[in-house]
């Protein structure tokens, strides 16, 4: 069966590259079309736009992202493909011209920015179900366990894809065996602090925390403090919650005006957060 490693971006999945190599190593890149958080190197965003095939502006991930995925390829020796689907300007904005806001119950951004592209990329490439290696650690079963009750008799993941459309114009859906998960970590025994040994002393630059640095799952102190690290990218989640003609925020009952305007009565240190509060969309 053809091996495929999903790189998120963080140090867990780059373990997982750089230890148990892969056919493929698909990473999937979120991007936004706001000049405001345009990715400040010009060279390395044509570099990035080569490998996405189109242009590439910004993301509303850390920066330092970027880096990890190309130093990361550079030290295992091995091709990454980046893939990208719509920005998520597009994804939010919906055919009458109103926002439509990720929240808590609907994650679509996460459908249609992570899962979707590499969807899309293995039904052009590998075609057939493949072994996807997980990046759940030794103390995460319950996670696997979860995963792995939504599989089909078959053992396999699928994928709610359109394949067509009906005479009347009507999307044909069809669910589509594509994955079966594994979980290195686990079988290997493998904790957080071996992983954050093992890359002490490597060539690979990570981000404090990964996933969208405005994320709804993350807590309102964290995203405070986002504010003061990405002041444009925040700036971008209040804006579109700010022009939201119907209504619609992030997070219910605050708006994030309110969150990047408060003032903590403590200065709030990186330590005083961990990957629970990262809002980690667990790809």
């Amino acid at each position: 069966m053809i091996t495929v490693n999903s790189i998120s971006g963080g140090q867990t999945s780059a373990y997982i590259a750089a230890n148990y190599p892969a056919d493929y190593n698909i990473f999937a890149l979120v991007t936004t079309d706001d000049i405001k958080c345009q990715y400040p190197d010009a060279k390395v965003r044509q570099i990035v736009s080569d490998k996405i095939g189109k242009e590439f502006i910004g993301t509303l991930e850390d920066d330092i992202i970027i880096h990890t995925i190309l130093e990361l390829e550079q030290f295992i020796g091995s091709k990454i493909d980046w893939v990208v689907g719509r920005s998520f300007d597009e994804i939010i904005l919906r055919k009458n011209g109103t926002t439509f806001l990720p929240s808590y119950m609907r994650r679509f951004c996460t459908s249609e920015m992570k899962l979707e592209p590499i969807f899309n990329f293995w039904k052009e490439n590998i075609k057939e179900p493949c072994e996807t290696r997980i990046g759940y650690r030794a103390n995460e079963m319950n996670r696997a366990k979860a995963m792995i009750k939504k599989l089909n008799a078959n053992g396999l993941s699928e994928f709610r894809a359109v394949v067509g459309h009906s005479k009347n114009g009507n999307k044909k859906w069809k669910d589509i065996e594509w994955q079966k998960p594994v979980f290195p970590l686990i079988e290997n025994n493998i904790y957080k602090d071996s992983i954050i040994n093992y890359w002490k002393d490597k060539p690979v630059q990570f981000a404090w925390m990964n996933n969208c640095v405005g994320c709804m799952h993350k807590e309102p102190a964290l995203l405070n403090k986002m504010a003061n690290l990405h002041p444009n990218k925040l700036e971008w989640f209040a804006k579109v919650e700010r022009e939201s003609a119907n209504g619609c925020t992030w997070r219910e009952h605050i708006t994030y005006d309110k969150i990047i305007n408060y003032k903590f009565t403590a200065d709030l240190i990186d330590s005083d957060f961990n990957e629970c509060d990262s809002g980690y969309c667990g790809l």
